[in-house]
């Protein structure tokens, strides 16, 4: 009798091990794979990182969703947040009429030679976004970092908050970047 329930504790304990483990890959440790040069420099073509879908997005939080282009995971920075007005004045953004620096984009700009901004001119009423004058309830406003080759709400209008998979917190691969994000 009691080898019975040393058995049946044995499968009780694997099983609420393997609900742990799975719950931590689906919802803490999901890896994603950086797929071409939209994020440079902050990403680069085949690094690893892992997002958590646990995790509400914030302004210049880098998060993951399918692109509306086809579908495969992509990875972008979240700059427009639900109600905010967006605009791009000589490389300068602004949100809510405000100048907001983009510190993760200071070395991208200053190896710039060719005397072109980073980031041409925008605003959302002349984006794909359009005619919107606001981000809307429930969407974001996205930008890859590598402004001049990204393909983004610029280009492709708002992402809407369910089609947000996670938000990525650490870099694992490659192993000299490997941290906290």
């Amino acid at each position: 009798m009691k080898k019975k329930y040393s058995t049946l504790f044995t499968v009780l304990q694997f099983a609420m091990i393997l609900m742990f483990a799975l719950f931590l890959r689906m919802f803490v440790l999901t890896p994603v794979e950086v797929v071409g040069i939209s994020m440079e420099p902050t990403y680069h073509e085949s690094d690893r990182l892992w997002q958590s879908s646990l995790v509400s997005p914030k302004r210049f939080d880098i998060a993951t969703f399918p692109s509306p282009r086809d579908g495969k995971r992509i990875v972008k920075r979240i700059v427009g947040m639900p109600g905010d007005t967006l605009r791009m004045e000589n490389d300068q953004l602004y949100i809510n009429d405000k100048k907001y620096d983009e510190p993760y984009l200071a070395e991208f700009k200053k190896a710039l030679t060719d005397g072109m901004p980073l980031t041409t001119d925008f605003t959302l009423e002349n984006s794909a976004a359009g005619p919107a004058r606001v981000v809307p309830d429930g969407k974001y406003f996205v930008l890859g970092d590598n402004r001049r080759k990204a393909d983004d709400s610029r280009y492709f209008g708002f992402v809407d908050e369910e089609d947000i998979v996670g938000i990525v917190y650490f870099r694992y691969y490659p192993l000299n970047k490997i941290g906290v994000q």
